[in-house]
C-alpha cells in the first residue's frame, strides 16, 4: 500500500500546501525539501510548470537524502505531488496588484509590514508586488490608506492542466464554492475526467456556505465513480494559519458541518490551521464523544503557519543556493518542520473512536 494512502487510512494524513499562487520557486522548493524529509504525505503546489519541476528537483534531493535524514533520527518519504486548480474565482488563486508610483511618499506602508510573504517592496530595483512571491491572501488590501492595493484572479488554462495531468502528477485539488456546480461541472468533464486513470488521489476543497452540504452532496455525484480516494478539504479560514490560536476554529466548525453528511471520503482540515489544530480537535473530539457522537479526521493540511516555521531559516540561505548544499541550514529546517508533523504522526492523534465515512477500518498505530 503506498505510504500517503495509509497515512489518510491510519488518520494521520499530513499535507504541505505552497499554495495555489506561490511561484517563489526557491522557497518552493526548500519548502518540499524540509518537510519531504520530516515525512509529508503530500505537497500541494501551484498549477504552473516551473512551480512542479522545482518540486520535483526536490523530491529527487529527498530521496537520496532518506538514508542521513534517518540517521539524523527522521521519519522522511518521497510524498505524493498535488496541482490545484480553481473552477471559478477564488481567493487562494489571486494576486496583490497597485503602481507604487501612485503611493505618497509619507506613506507609512502598512501594506509592506503586513504582507507575510514579503512580497511588497519599495526599492529602488524593484518596487511594488513581487508577483512571483504573493499568494493572495489579502491582507494588504485592507490596510492601504489610499485603497490603491487591488487583486487580480488568475486560472489555470485547460491546455496548460492537461499537458500537468499528462504527466507524472499523482493528485489534483479543485478549488470551489456553494454555488459554483456549473464550472464545476465543466472543469471535471472536460479537463480532469480524461486524466483520472493516472490519479492517485482526488480532492475537493470547499469553504463554508448556506447548504454546503447539498452541494457537497451534488458534487459527489458529478465525480462519481472515482478509481481512486477522495479527499473533502474542510477550509475554514483560508490562509490565516499565521494569525494566532483562534484560526483553526472555523475549519473545526466546518469539519462537524461536513462529518454530519456521511459524504464518502476522507475529511482533512485546511484553513486556519496552525499549531492549536491538533490539540482543538482532539478537545472537539472528547466533548463529542461525551454526546455519543464523533468527528473522523483523517487528516490536517497547513500552509502559511507551514512556511513561517521555516522562514528565518530560509532567509539565510544564499540567493541561488540550494538548500541542501547548506546542512547547517537543512537540517535545522527539518527538526522544525517534524515537531509539526509529528503533532499528526503521532498515534491515534486524529483517529475518533469510530470513524463512519469511509468503508475502511482505519488504524491508530503510529504512521
Amino acid at each position: 500500500m503506498p505510504y500517503p494512502l495509509d497515512s489518510l487510512r491510519r488518520q494521520c494524513w499530513f499535507k504541505l500546501i505552497c499554495g495555489a499562487s506561490f511561484q517563489h520557486l526557491p522557497a518552493v522548493r526548500s519548502l518540499t525539501l524540509a518537510y519531504g524529509l520530516a515525512g509529508v504525505d503530500c505537497i500541494d503546489v501551484a498549477a504552473d510548470q516551473a512551480v512542479v519541476s522545482a518540486v520535483r528537483s526536490a523530491l529527487g534531493v529527498v530521496a537520496q537524502l532518506v538514508p542521513e535524514a534517518q540517521q539524523r533520527g527522521h521519519t522522511p518519504q518521497v510524498p505524493w505531488l498535488m496541482v490545484s486548480l480553481n473552477d471559478g474565482d477564488d481567493p487562494h488563486f489571486r494576486k496583490a496588484s497597485f503602481d507604487p508610483n501612485r503611493c505618497p511618499l509619507d506613506c507609512p506602508r502598512p501594506c509592506e509590514a503586513v504582507c507575510p510573504a514579503e512580497a511588497i517592496a519599495f526599492e529602488p530595483d524593484r518596487a511594488g508586488v513581487i508577483a512571483d512571491r504573493c499568494y493572495g491572501c489579502g491582507r494588504c488590501v485592507p490596510v492601504c490608506p489610499q485603497g490603491y492595493i487591488e487583486t487580480q484572479a488568475h486560472q489555470a488554462t485547460p491546455q496548460t492542466v492537461a499537458a500537468l495531468l499528462a504527466a507524472d502528477i499523482d493528485a489534483v485539488e479543485i478549488h470551489t464554492q456553494v454555488g459554483h456546480s456549473r464550472q464545476f461541472r465543466q472543469l471535471w468533464q472536460r479537463t480532469i475526467s480524461p486524466h483520472l486513470p493516472r490519479l492517485k488521489l482526488v480532492a475537493v476543497s470547499c469553504p463554508a456556505g448556506e447548504g454546503v452540504t447539498d452541494y457537497l452532496r451534488s458534487l459527489h455525484q458529478v465525480i462519481s465513480p472515482l478509481p481512486c480516494p477522495l479527499v473533502w478539504q474542510v477550509d475554514g479560514r483560508p490562509m490565516s494559519g499565521d494569525l494566532g490560536r483562534g484560526t483553526t476554529h472555523a475549519t473545526l466548525r466546518l469539519a462537524q458541518t461536513v462529518a454530519a453528511a456521511n459524504l464518502p471520503g476522507y475529511i482533512q482540515l485546511a484553513g486556519g490551521t496552525n499549531h492549536h489544530t491538533v490539540p482543538a480537535l482532539r478537545r472537539r473530539q472528547a466533548e463529542l464523544a461525551r454526546q455519543g457522537q464523533i468527528l473522523p479526521v483523517a487528516g490536517v493540511a497547513y500552509g502559511s503557519y507551514a512556511r513561517t516555521q521555516l522562514a528565518p531559516l530560509l532567509a539565510r540561505l544564499p540567493p541561488a543556493a540550494p538548500l541542501e548544499a547548506h546542512p547547517e541550514l537543512l537540517w535545522p529546517a527539518v527538526a522544525i518542520a517534524q515537531k509539526l508533523v509529528s503533532q499528526v504522526k503521532a498515534s491515534g492523534m486524529l483517529a475518533a473512536s469510530t470513524p463512519t465515512l469511509t468503508p475502511e477500518v482505519y488504524s491508530t498505530r503510529t504512521c
